[in-house]
């Protein structure tokens, strides 16, 4: 970023690429809304980031962490009517979840796309007219990738969710956004690891939607059937 000599304070601190450490950053576009005020509110631009990387970090598969999304992957397949892509999900998705929370399935896109092909298929995704959304799956993702992935996000107005296990919280990462999840019965505990501005050490406990008859197998670790069973139906969304 070059900034001109002759640029006054205000004029820099007016960019959105520049903000104050203690205040959250003013957001290049407008977010999405995620469904769900409390997160809006901590997040810059009051929703999720178009053209940018959001990266979420669950502690386990199947603890509702689709939930989240689900209420901005609606509104923009019914509103916008634009396309949601979800690639490499490690699980069958239940279309019927998806149908309840009001995402429109003729705007749904899943693309089993295995190892590097999946990093692919996404920049294909977000370089495409129309696409709303990109959900992908990428659990051994290299942080080149994501860079380009990044770079990608950022020239276009789509959403990018990345999903990777909990352990990569620790390493850097070239996302604006990052998320660690957490279940705790009808909440999921949100962590913002990072954001553009401010930091908030303190964990966002959000309540989310479960199917009933789940609502009781979601405990972490699951075993390997459970965890497939959850995510194939409902409990995952």
């Amino acid at each position: 970023m070059t900034i001109s000599s002759s640029l006054t304070l205000t004029q820099v601190l007016d960019r959105p690429d520049v903000w104050r450490g203690d205040t959250l950053a003013r957001a290049p576009l407008p977010g999405v809304p995620t469904g769900f005020a409390e997160l809006d509110r901590e997040l810059p631009g009051g929703g999720w980031p178009r053209g940018g990387l959001t990266e979420i970090l669950p502690l386990c598969r199947g603890i509702g962490e689709l939930s989240l999304l689900l209420p901005a992957l609606a509104r923009l397949s019914s509103d916008e009517l634009a396309w949601i892509v979800c690639v490499a999900p490690p699980h069958p998705l239940h279309a019927p979840a998806f149908h309840e929370s009001g995402l429109d399935l003729s705007r749904l896109l899943v693309a089993s796309a295995p190892g590097r092909d999946a990093t692919w298929a996404c920049e294909r995704a977000l370089a495409a007219d129309g696409v709303g959304a990109v959900v992908a799956w990428l659990p051994e993702v290299q942080t080149t990738s994501l860079r380009r992935l990044q770079l990608a996000a950022e020239s276009s107005r789509t959403l990018l969710f990345v999903f990777r296990p909990a352990a990569c919280a620790s390493q850097s990462s070239p996302a604006p956004l990052r998320l660690a999840l957490e279940g705790e019965g009808e909440r999921l505990i949100v962590r913002l690891l990072k954001r553009r501005g401010g930091a908030r050490s303190a964990p966002l406990p959000i309540v989310i939607q479960r199917p009933v008859r789940l609502s009781d197998a979601l405990a972490c670790p699951l075993p390997a059937a459970s965890a497939a069973r959850s995510l194939s139906q409902p409990a995952i969304a």
